[in-house]
């Protein structure tokens, strides 16, 4: 199941303490026109261990991107806690400031990203200029440069983005969040703009980081192939919650979640007919009762949960948010019924 060549992610270690954890995480923002307040995450908890890659998966709208810049530390949960390296994340100026350096955000448009207007050089040094770096700027933006696969980095210094080519850009991003050495690195869709020839390339480059340099990541992505080349763990994400969880071959081989099997069917190597979801994910500010997958799910409508005793409840009755450590896990009356 790959949508490039096939990668080998390295074993991450395992029995590990979670370097970072989310611990029933919400985010609620204010409804249109005094509606209620759409909740974009509401209740999640996810654990990314040291050197670990976890890809969090979803339809546009879930909820993915929101809980990725909570977890950054961009946007206040309404309730819940993030925890980092053991301690809770202290969200006042200076303490947030330092939380940023070791935790680096790689967004998905680098043309977007970068200021056409700063070189190579100016781009990658602005982390260091941010944090009052001491030491040598020129030999750090160099090192990471060279980190990112642009060698060697003099060549690029100077050099301004419309300069460089789509995946060069991407590099030069990835750069500028390696050049503060952060040990945890959250990727918005980081090979979403880029050609397919390019996009093995740069997830090469982020396995490689994690062997090399101990790196852990988040990557969120849409993408179940990507999901499936890079990361050692998948989190599913349906309307501001996570709906399945697991190692990404126990996943992705053997979905248990009626919302992660119609994703998945719809890959171009998937055997079968494709799910074909009926509609739009329903507004966060009018969560529908019961499974919030529900009124979508093809195997409530197939009749098939209703032959297993749990159509009233896949419509009625809520199910817990998940734990976010390791092991497989999903959030499905039918699932459980079967199990």
């Amino acid at each position: 199941m790959t949508t490039e060549a096939t990668l080998e992610p390295t074993e991450p270690p395992t029995g590990s303490a979670p370097l970072l954890t989310a611990s029933d995480l919400r985010v609620s923002f204010p409804g249109r026109r005094g509606a209620d307040p759409a909740r974009a995450v509401d209740g999640v908890d996810l654990d990314i261990r040291r050197g670990e890659i976890v890809a969090l998966v979803g339809e546009s709208g879930c909820g993915k991107t929101t809980l990725a810049r909570s977890l950054l530390g961009l946007v206040p949960p309404t309730s819940g806690r993030v925890t980092f390296d053991g301690r809770p994340l202290d969200y006042r100026g200076r303490a947030l400031k330092a939380y940023r350096k070791r935790v680096q955000l790689v967004l998905q448009d680098p043309s977007g990203s970068l200021n056409p207007r700063h070189t190579v050089y100016e781009a990658v040094a602005e982390g260091l200029r941010i944090h009052g770096y001491g030491g040598d700027e020129r030999a750090a933006v160099g090192a990471a440069l060279s980190r990112a696969g642009l060698r060697p980095p003099e060549r690029f210094f100077l050099r301004y983005p419309h300069e460089l080519s789509g995946g060069q850009r991407q590099r030069v991003v990835i750069a500028g969040a390696l050049v503060l050495e952060p040990e945890l690195i959250v990727a918005d869709e980081p090979v979403a703009s880029l050609d397919a020839s390019v996009r093995g390339e740069i997830l090469a480059l982020l396995l490689r980081l994690r062997e090399d340099l101990g790196l852990s990541a988040l990557v969120v992505t849409h993408d179940l192939g990507l999901a499936w080349n890079i990361a050692d763990r998948v989190a599913v994400m349906y309307l501001g919650r996570i709906v399945e969880t697991g190692a990404v071959e126990d996943v992705l081989t053997a979905p248990q979640h009626p919302y992660t099997q119609a994703l998945l069917s719809v890959l171009p190597e998937a055997e079968g007919e494709p799910v074909v979801l009926t509609g739009e994910p329903p507004d966060p500010s009018r969560v529908p009762g019961g499974c919030r997958f529900h009124a979508r799910c093809q195997v409530l409508a197939s009749g098939e949960a209703e032959r297993a005793g749990v159509a009233q409840d896949c419509r009625t009755k809520d199910l817990p948010v998940l734990s976010g450590a390791g092991g497989t896990q999903v959030a499905c009356h039918w699932a459980a019924s079967r199990g």
